[in-house]
């Protein structure tokens, strides 16, 4: 094997970047981080919040294996709140509105604290690549940087392209240039280059802004918080505003539409579509008079609020008037204008599992460069690829997470296996298996993980395992107390009077009672921690369910048991229609399972795939 300066080197200080780098080191990979700028590391370059319906789930479990954007998110909240609380567990998502200020601190804090992680402050302009591995990295500023595994977190700053009104500007977002040489490298490379785009909203002032005309939006008075090793919260809590468009601002947008960089032929790539532009909220739905606008103070000791909610490309007139026509806006200044970017994405279906573009070893995509949108989408991508570049690099086994265990392999195998036609946003509908794959239980489903991958650090698995051995004891507990109905109806739960005996346990999760109740009736549990009692509760709520469910994800993991060759000739297959043996030659699925998840695949065509298998292992046998 020929020098190597370090095991992984991963580039790109972003959300990705910083949980990819993390997680190698973690792993004792010896792993350096090739950053423009070491005080932009942490930096939220579009709203100032965290988590939210699907993304908070996928925070959740960035920390269940020691992760580092959860605890970042709970220093820095000023405002939790649990989205979807009138709804069972599995469809809530935890959210935080963070000071940009002390999350970018938390974040290079957790750097500082990691002796051995090296940082570089330059930008990569080429990749290295010997016998169609990757296997370093060129600097701008002279040299080479060459490793075992490289991960590539670029964000948008691939031949980023800023857009306000009819003016352009290269960056890769506001105040940094942007990667054209290295764009440039990947497009020679082969690997399948598309356009993306995203927004944001101009930046105001918040001492301008009249709060009397707006609506106050507190958190919740009980902060649900992301890592399951936080205390409490740190931060002073804040209010967010809320207000709304107006028939005056929706005229002005649709008088300037032709000024706008979307909808005046600038850009032609495709942009969120549930993360919409304020232009294409008024397009779109023309019967509509206002949209919400949330006001987000982006910090306890910065003036700036970002008013989520109008995203845009218009020029600076028409931003100025338009922003100013909604209601407590009438006198607001603008710090920063508003733009969309463009920048350049590689088609995820050119990646295998563990995030490796599959024609170059060694080289693992995360982020946005995937064609996702949003930090933590980009954060857990990168935590996968890190650990993988990990393994990779120090001879260990591939690390995939399937659908029936994370969002991360929900997320991962829908890029994999269907690409994007738009930036890819998580959302808990996604998942097949969400009621197993709740953001409450995610330390139980992956700590366990993390532990045997060697990612989890000795203070969270000593607080895991005291978790688990309390709600074990307590488990336990509850089956042991046993009523019958009428002994139930004297403590106050009514139940059906069916004569049969019923534990404390199924009471637990008895729709019709609460936690509350059951700690009433039953002195035994009364004193118990909550927090405890209320994951047991939810564990007994959907214990039915799951037991439903279990045929399903069995099935599943029989057909992820199967592999498929990536040398497999699609084109020998007779009976395939032309288009879906396109499709198997574009993904290459790695098994059965995922190539049952490719559009438009039929039982006909995965029986004539199962029996080409089968002929093909008894052939080598």
């Amino acid at each position: 094997m020929k020098h190597r300066d370090v095991d992984v080197i991963v580039v790109g200080g972003g959300h990705a970047g910083a949980e990819a780098a993390l997680a190698a080191h973690r792993c004792g990979a010896r792993t350096l981080l090739a950053t423009h700028r070491f005080d932009r590391l942490g930096e939220m370059s579009c709203n100032p919040a965290i988590g939210g319906l699907g993304k908070g789930h996928l925070v959740r479990e960035i920390d269940a294996l020691d992760g580092l954007m959860g605890r970042a998110a709970d220093t820095a909240g000023i405002q939790f709140r649990l989205l979807n609380r009138s709804k069972g567990p599995a469809a809530q998502g935890p959210r935080a509105q963070t000071d940009r200020s002390l999350y970018r601190r938390a974040v290079q804090r957790a750097f500082r604290k990691r002796p051995g992680l090296g940082i570089v402050e330059d930008e990569v302009v080429d990749l290295v690549v010997e016998a169609n591995e990757a296997r370093g990295v060129v600097l701008a500023g002279g040299g080479e940087v060459r490793a075992g595994a490289v991960v590539l977190t670029a964000g948008t700053f691939l031949r980023g392209m800023i857009h306000i009104g009819e003016r352009r500007q290269p960056a890769g977002r506001a105040g940094d240039p942007a990667s054209v040489r290295l764009a440039r490298r990947i497009e020679a490379l082969g690997l399948p280059l598309g356009r993306l785009k995203t927004g944001t909203p101009p930046r105001l002032d918040g001492r301008t802004i009249d709060w009397e005309r707006v609506a106050r939006q507190p958190g919740d008075a009980v902060p649900t918080l992301f890592s399951f090793l936080s205390g409490g919260v740190t931060a002073r809590q804040v209010d967010c505003g809320l207000t709304a468009t107006s028939e005056r601002t929706h005229a002005l947008i649709r008088k300037n539409l032709h000024r706008s960089a979307m909808y005046g032929g600038q850009i032609e790539a495709t942009g969120p579509r549930y993360c919409p532009s304020i232009e294409d909220k008024v397009v779109r739905f023309a019967e509509r008079t206002a949209h919400q606008v949330f006001l987000e103070p982006e910090g306890l000791e910065d003036h700036t609020v970002y008013p989520n909610g109008i995203s845009t490309s218009l020029p600076e007139d028409v931003q100025e008037a338009s922003v100013r026509s909604i209601e407590g806006l009438g006198n607001v200044v603008i710090l920063r204008y508003g733009y969309a970017i463009e920048y350049d994405y590689v088609d995820p279906r050119s990646l295998t599992r563990t995030l490796q573009v599959a024609d170059l070893p060694g080289l693992y995509l995360a982020g946005q460069i995937n064609g996702t949108t949003g930090y933590e989408e980009a954060a857990a991508q990168g935590l996968l690829a890190g650990l993988n570049a990990a393994a990779a690099a120090m001879g260990r086994d591939p690390v995939v997470f399937g659908r029936d265990e994370a969002y991360l392999g929900v997320m991962v195998d829908d890029l994999v296996t269907r690409g994007v036609t738009e930036p890819y946003r998580m959302f808990t509908s996604r998942a097949e298996f969400r009621l197993q794959l709740r953001a409450d239980n995610a330390d139980q489903r992956l700590t366990p993980r993390g532990i045997a991958l060697g990612c989890v650090g000795t203070a969270r698995r000593e607080a895991f395992e005291r978790k688990m051995a309390a709600l074990a004891r307590v488990r336990a507990s509850a089956m042991d107390i046993r009523v019958t109905p009428a002994e139930a109806a004297r403590l106050g739960l009514p139940v059906n009077q069916d004569g049969v005996r019923r534990s404390a346990y199924e009471l637990l999760g008895h729709a019709d009672l609460g936690l509350e109740a059951i700690r009433d009736a039953f002195p035994a549990l009364a004193t118990e921690d909550e927090a405890i009692m209320r994951q047991l509760e939810h564990e007994a709520r959907y214990a039915p369910y799951l037991e439903r469910q279990a045929e399903d994800v069995a099935r599943l993991r029989r057909d992820e048991a199967v592999s498929i060759p990536r040398s497999l000739d699609y084109r020998a297959l007779a009976g395939l229609s032309h288009e879906l043996r396109g499709k198997l030659e574009t993904v290459r699925p790695e098994t059965i399972a995922q190539a049952a998840r490719i559009e438009g695949m039929t039982p006909a065509a995965l029986t004539l795939l199962l029996l080409r298998l089968r002929n093909t292992a008894g052939r080598a046998a």
